[in-house]
């Protein structure tokens, strides 16, 4: 039975059981304390709780990614990062008696697996479970075996270690594949790892409400969960030793075989085997809009693709071929999931994008660590640091896996706890990102608060209504977890106002907040944001005038600001369709942040656009806007905007009616957004930079309507004045200085240090310029730049100029000590530094550069700020 047979005739048996037929999610869950789908139950949270009851027993299968197992993929038979679970569930109708019987059913009349073959285990204390398999199904008890909370309790030892919540018993299905299998003791049974049993099905009783240490309630609602992994029974049925045989993974193994060997290891088949699970893992995340990354999920996908490759290194392969799987995987796959056939082409894209740079970072970090072994050496050391460890993971992007086999292959030693001080130091970088990156600690940050009430939005239609006024919060008293909740709000007061219905749109979808005001019988409210809370919106503001009570109110969006953001955002949808004309329809949005007549626009692409195709896509917007096309907006079933090709924005999740704003036959998106009625009123469209954000993804800034114009023509202006004298490389100041900071931005990502409360930032720069007198003025516009996207910095710059290095240094931290003229004048001979300026700025040439010359700079600043 082949892999596709398999799982077309689970799912048909269950719907026979009247279950319905649910398609796998995406591997991005709605749950966003989950980093990807990671079983077959998380799509059915809200029917577990009890929040959805639209149906009561479901059927699906889920593909899921996990990685805690990463290090045991290859290694051993049935381990994987990406996998398909089968299962079946019920919310509040079956219970245990039903669950055992449709799985005996299915496993030994649909699949006709004997009996004799297969055993069960089922927790110690569960006998309404034990009595079901003995009496009602008739296995020998010398088949069930019973085991301990950590093995067959949901989640694993719940009763003693937690956590509070749903949870329940669990029983396992095994197949016994025979006792001249594994350890070959005749007492070999379920509860023994050495593979001769195969756990192929699990079902969880979710009956019990922890509520501490072994204190376990009735839940009212009791439901059933199932999971059975596909490879594992598809493992069973076509008779293989390992998941890595059956069909769907088999012709992979085959093909990394093939472009990979160049020599053997004694572990040569479980690299394999690890290359073919994780090329599939990074296969489907892209295919669901999860791209290599820094952060997040994109970083778990870039490890992944990462770990592939040092396997492959291992076996000799020094150049890119994952980017080559995606083609054969919609060949095995794409009849289930077509998303897969569907861009195919895109994800070898990004994959070869990542393992191009990859390569580029391994050649780059051989060089950093060959020139740190060559000083130890001179030291007359050969051991490695956890501080120099951390120091090639934070700075160079060298991952540890690489370090520790170049430690090994150069005879080189880790310092006896450089672990520890490796993973000490990367807590406390994360903690310096993490308050560099929070949000004010206002109590009523959007996801921390939560409402009852229900706000009716009919914001698409009106920008004024009278509606009524239900709840009022004053946002001073930050002591309450819930805010202070008022009668009313006085004159000066900020708060939030709740109503039951709003023209205000509340910020999503990357568009920024309406604005305007909330009128009352005795006061006014100026609404600087609205947001939504569950189902209600919330409007944040201030009274400007009078009291502000509960009651009957007017609502009044500014509507200029209103048809401003609308001129943005539609301009958005022409510019995704402009790019896939132009570039290619691997071109799909990553991000936007919406504005008055202008946005920021995030774009999968793989290399910096050239002068032609910014022009073209300039003038293809611009051609739509002048077409004077009608923007339509239409609510529809999700399956029906699918199959009509509306894109949708692979963060965002949808109900099952959607809203479509299209535009001839050019542009089709899933959007909840305000736009225009014609293309006409954006008036005008302007490409103001472009830029790289990280791997394989690019930024666009653009203006539309009167700035698009006003930045047209000071573009214009520029260049009328660059013909008349003699500039830098046909280029000015500004011009370069923007290249300059654009690509220190882009290199740096991440790599700014917090030292005494100030962030610092270096980087070297090698200068194509001849004249260091225009290198200086470059180099200052530039450093007025990073100041203002990244600061405040103590930033220092160092420009090679052939023979001679130049230094600016820029501080935007002088109130709390961080003076440059100060700074140069105290470590200018330590450092080999000649120059002077100001408190803000200075610059200068230094005489001498080492590899550790920044080190010594931060190590400087850290002694300049304790004076």
């Amino acid at each position: 039975m082949t892999s596709n047979q398999l799982r077309k005739k689970f799912l048909d048996f269950f719907q026979k059981k009247q279950h319905t037929l649910v398609f796998s999610d995406t591997l991005i869950p709605a749950d966003e304390s989950l980093l990807f789908t990671s079983a077959g139950m998380n799509q059915f949270k809200p029917y577990f709780l009890g929040e959805k009851k639209d149906i009561s027993r479901a059927t699906s299968c889920q593909k899921c990614l996990r990685t805690g197992d990463l290090d045991n993929v290859g290694k051993t038979a049935y381990h994987h990062t990406f996998f398909e679970m089968l299962g079946n569930f019920s919310f509040g109708d079956y219970f245990k008696k039903e669950a055992i019987e449709f799985a005996w059913e299915f496993l030994t009349k649909e699949l006709k697996i004997k009996e004799e073959d297969l055993w069960v285990s089922v927790y110690k204390d569960d006998e309404e479970a034990y009595d079901i398999w003995k009496d009602r199904i008739g296995i020998p008890v010398d088949k069930i075996v019973k085991l301990g909370e950590e093995s067959n309790f949901w989640p694993a030892s719940a009763p003693t270690l937690g956590p509070n919540g749903p949870c329940g018993p669990c029983s396992e299905i095994f197949f016994d594949r025979g006792g001249s299998v594994g350890c070959k003791k005749p007492s070999c049974n379920p509860d023994c790892s050495c593979g001769r049993f195969v756990e192929v099905w699990n079902l969880v009783f979710t009956q019990f409400n922890r509520i501490g240490k072994n204190k376990l309630e009735p839940l009212p609602q009791k439901n059933i969960d199932t999971g059975m992994g596909l490879e594992r029974i598809v493992s069973v049925l076509q008779n293989k030793k390992s998941n890595f045989e059956i069909d769907i993974l088999a012709p992979v193994v085959k093909e990394v075989n093939s472009l990979v060997v160049k020599s053997s290891c004694p572990n040569t088949q479980s690299a394999i085997n690890a290359i073919a699970d994780h090329a599939r893992a990074a296969t489907f995340a892209i295919a669901d809009g999860v791209f290599p990354s820094n952060e997040d999920r994109g970083y778990v996908i870039r490890k992944i693709i990462r770990k592939a490759l040092q396997h492959s290194r291992l076996l000799g392969n020094k150049e890119p071929f994952i980017y080559k799987i995606p083609g054969l995987l919609a060949e095995l796959m794409g009849e289930q999931y077509p998303e897969v056939s569907q861009k195919k082409d895109t994800i070898s894209k990004i994959i070869r994008a990542e393992e191009e740079r990859y390569f580029l970072t391994v050649k780059e970090g051989e060089s950093y660590l060959n020139e740190f072994k060559e000083e130890l050496s001179k030291l007359g050391h050969n051991t490695i640091t956890g501080k120099d460890v951390f120091r090639f993971y934070d700075t160079y992007g060298v991952d540890l896996d690489f370090i520790k086999t170049y430690v090994e292959v150069n005879n080189l030693k880790l310092a006896t706890k450089w672990f520890d001080d490796f993973t000490n130091l990367l807590k406390e970088q994360k903690e310096r990102s993490r308050k560099k990156s929070m949000f004010d600690e206002d109590i009523f940050k959007e996801k921390e608060f939560s409402i009852d009430e229900e706000t009716d939005f009919i914001g698409y239609e009106k920008t004024e209504i009278t509606a009524n006024i239900l709840r009022l919060f004053s946002v001073k008293d930050k002591l309450s977890t819930k805010g202070q909740e008022r009668k009313e709000l006085k004159n000066g007061e900020e708060g939030l106002v709740v109503t039951d219905a709003t023209p205000f749109y509340a910020e999503a979808g990357g568009q920024l907040t309406d604005k305007g005001v909330i009128e009352t019988d005795t006061g006014k409210f100026s609404v600087s944001k609205a947001f939504k809370a569950d189902n209600a919106v919330l409007h944040k503001g201030k009274v400007i005038e009078g009291i502000v009570r509960k009651g009957k109110a007017k609502l009044m969006v500014d509507e200029k600001r209103r048809r401003a953001l609308a001129r943005s955002h539609t301009a958005t949808h022409l510019l995704q369709a402009s790019l896939r004309k132009v570039l290619g329809e691997h071109v799909i949005q990553q991000g936007s942040l919406v504005d008055e007549d202008e946005f920021r626009f995030d774009f999968t692409h793989f290399g910096k656009l050239n002068n032609e195709e910014k022009r073209r896509i300039e003038e293809l917007v611009k051609e739509f806007i002048t077409n004077g096309d009608k923007v339509e907006k239409k609510e529809l079933s999700l399956e029906e905007a699918k199959e009509k090709g509306a894109l949708a924005f692979f963060k965002d999740k949808y109900q099952n009616i959607v809203r479509v704003v299209s535009v001839s036959d050019y542009s089709s998106e899933l959007c909840g957004g305000t736009h225009v009625d014609n293309t006409s009123e954006i008036r005008d469209f302007y490409i103001e930079s472009e830029s790289s954000i990280s791997s394989g993804i690019r930024r666009i800034r653009a203006l539309v309507a009167d700035k698009a114009v006003s930045a047209r023509e000071s573009g214009k202006q520029k260049e009328r004045i660059s013909k008349d004298k003699k500039d830098i490389n046909q280029l000015d100041v500004g011009q370069l200085a923007s290249v300059l900071a654009e690509k220190i931005e882009s290199e740096t990502k991440g790599k700014i240090e917090n030292i005494k409360g100030i962030n610092f930032l270096s980087y070297l720069e090698k200068s194509n310029l001849s004249s260091s007198k225009d290198q200086q003025r470059v180099a200052y516009r530039a450093s007025d730049i990073i100041q203002e996207k990244l600061g405040p910095l103590f930033f220092f710059l160092v420009i090679n100029m052939g023979d001679k290095n130049m230094f600016i240094c820029s501080s935007a931290g002088i109130d709390k000590g961080a003076n440059c003229k100060k700074f140069i004048a105290d470590f200018g001979k330590e450092l080999s530094l000649m120059g002077g300026g100001n408190p803000a700025i200075a610059s200068g040439v230094v005489s001498n550069i080492d590899s550790n010359f920044f080190d010594k700079v931060k190590e400087a600043l850290n002694k300049f700020l304790k004076q």
